[in-house]
């Protein structure tokens, strides 16, 4: 019974908010409050699923009172930055990783998870064309390496045609979906095997991206944001990435407002919004990151163009 399931669909997303309880419980309440939004679409009646997803909702209540005094839980905006920065350092991590030709389970988790946590966003509201290649790309390229590796091929390290890669969902021949349990989790994950997220085959893109643009893996951080654990084998050497001062336009060195510029609501809100991905991307030490949207918001502060 527990394969049929109509709430296994949510089972990596539960189960990477359980790897975030203690590591980033903003991460963690978002990822259970898409499995909660999405649980209750897929199926709110049977009384097994209803009695999971109320439990669900009491923890999330539970989550959000303690982190009542967390920005990214009180503002939306802040926690769409949180999210995504967080979604797109995985996803570099794992990017830079492919295109240097290390392929380990690390990198294919980071790459499917960094596709989870792109599937939270919706939580606020539609995803930019930008971040559904992101997660079409992430999620296709952890299957397409995870394939490699286990049929004992080498992978095309970097962004690569992509064809339909056909995914053998061999953990739902192993008494695979979720189970529900009083304790509000779904268990087992065997989805998970050795450490390493396996996306099934309803979460593969159709064929053919070709001309999805993949921002370089060289901005990669030097320290993931999961703190994810080293494979067997032999280790993974970090990747020391230089911190260089990133390039201040000239034009914003003069920040009176030029002219008659009359800003809208709309403005502020985008400057705003601006600042925040700022704030955000400083929690990571990403100073590049921060300096782009702070130039971003003066921009626009001082000229009313971005």
């Amino acid at each position: 019974m527990a394969g049929a399931l109509p709430l296994k669909a949510i089972q990596h997303h539960i189960r990477t908010a359980q790897e975030h309880e203690k590591r980033d419980p903003v991460v963690a309440y978002y990822c259970r409050l898409y499995a909660m939004q999405t649980g209750m679409k897929l199926d709110s009646k049977t009384p097994e699923c209803r009695k999971y997803l109320m439990k669900l909702m009491d923890q999330l209540e539970m989550m959000k009172k303690e982190l009542l005094d967390n920005e990214s839980i009180t503002q939306e905006l802040v926690g769409h930055a949180h999210i995504e920065n967080y979604a797109l350092k995985m996803f570099l991590y794992a990017d830079n990783e492919d295109r240097s030709g290390r392929f380990h389970k690390n990198m294919i988790k980071s790459f499917y998870t960094a596709s989870l946590l792109l599937d939270v966003l919706s939580v606020f509201g539609e995803l930019s064309e930008e971040n559904i290649q992101h997660r079409k790309y992430a999620r296709w390229k952890a299957t397409y390496i995870h394939n490699c590796l286990k049929n004992g091929e080498v992978p095309q390290a970097g962004p690569i045609g992509m064809e339909g890669e056909a995914y053998d969902d061999e953990f739902g021949a192993e008494g695979g979906g979720p189970s529900l349990d009083p304790q509000g989790s779904l268990q087992p994950q065997p989805s998970f095997r050795g450490g390493v997220a396996e996306p099934g085959p309803a979460a593969m893109p159709p064929p053919n991206y070709n001309n999805i643009q993949i921002p370089p893996g060289s901005h990669a951080p030097a320290n993931t944001p999961a703190e994810l654990p080293r494979p067997s084998g032999e280790p993974v050497k970090p990747v020391p990435i230089p911190r260089t001062m990133p390039v201040v336009d000239p034009s914003l060195v003069n920040t009176n407002q030029e002219g008659d510029v009359r800003l809208t609501p709309e403005d502020f809100t985008r400057a705003q919004k601006y600042c925040k991905y700022a704030g955000s991307a400083l929690q990571y030490e990403d100073v590049s990151t921060a300096v782009l949207n702070l130039q971003k918001a003066l921009k626009l502060l001082t000229t009313g163009k971005e």
